[in-house]
């Protein structure tokens, strides 16, 4: 896919920021901008995007709920503007399903950056690889972007998708956040570590694994994460 046919969903209430960003985007990119999470909504029901840049604070409706809307369906994926500062704060969006975040001010070349980057991220992952990978419950099939657990298929963010083939790939082997955060995000940025906690939140909800009793995603304190194949444990332990 090329990049110009390639559609960017811009919500901004800011005139400003909005202009300036969309001016940025357009020369690489299809972009609707608009200005309050009503419309945001409409759009998002009635056209096919293959991004999307939300602003937290909006009119109408809030750029919480427009996250929790759009993923209720959709593994889109999300980039989170806010005009907060703390990593609490910023973590919420991700929480609530968003791939990438930035806090303003920030540079439209940023926000460019981290567009392109989680476009080569979205297409490395769409490379045919006939990879099937199978844990118990857990089924992870690469090459058609699904998992399944209990043959029921669970939407991913492509975040979480690309964190759980990340982990999955090579069971046993514990992963430093940072390690992390360079394999899922794609690069380094200061107070990323924090993200993936809140990535693997998310993914463990969705799959069904209890943090206090693991099957598949493992924390190693102080150090990151581990994925463990509970077949393979079982056998061992036999």
């Amino acid at each position: 896919m090329s990049n110009e046919t390639r559609r960017i969903l811009l919500v901004e209430d800011n005139d400003d920021i909005r202009e300036a960003v969309a001016a940025y985007l357009e020369r690489d990119y299809w972009v609707t901008s608009v200005s309050d999470g009503r419309d945001a909504l409409n759009e998002f029901h009635a056209h096919h995007f293959d991004l999307i840049i939300l602003d937290l604070m909006l009119p109408e409706v809030s750029g919480e709920e427009v996250c929790r809307v759009v993923r209720d369906t959709s593994d889109v994926p999300i980039i989170m503007l806010t005009a907060k500062g703390s990593i609490e704060d910023r973590i919420i969006g991700l929480e609530l399903g968003a791939d990438d975040y930035l806090v303003k001010p920030f540079s439209p070349r940023e926000l460019v950056a981290r567009t392109r980057a989680l476009f080569r991220r979205a297409h490395s992952e769409s490379e045919p690889q006939r990879e099937v990978l199978e844990f118990g419950e857990l089924t992870i099939d690469v090459s058609g972007h699904k998992v399944l657990v209990n043959g029921e298929e669970i939407i991913l963010t492509a975040s979480e998708f690309k964190l759980l083939t990340t982990l999955s790939r090579y069971p046993g082997r514990v992963y430093s956040r940072m390690e992390l955060v360079e394999k899922v995000l794609g690069y380094d940025f200061e107070g990323y570590e924090r993200t993936i906690d809140s990535h693997v939140k998310n993914l463990r909800a969705k799959i069904g694994d209890n943090p206090r009793d693991p099957k598949w995603l493992h924390t190693v304190h102080g150090v990151g994460y581990r994925f463990e194949d509970p077949t393979k444990v079982s056998t061992e332990n036999a």
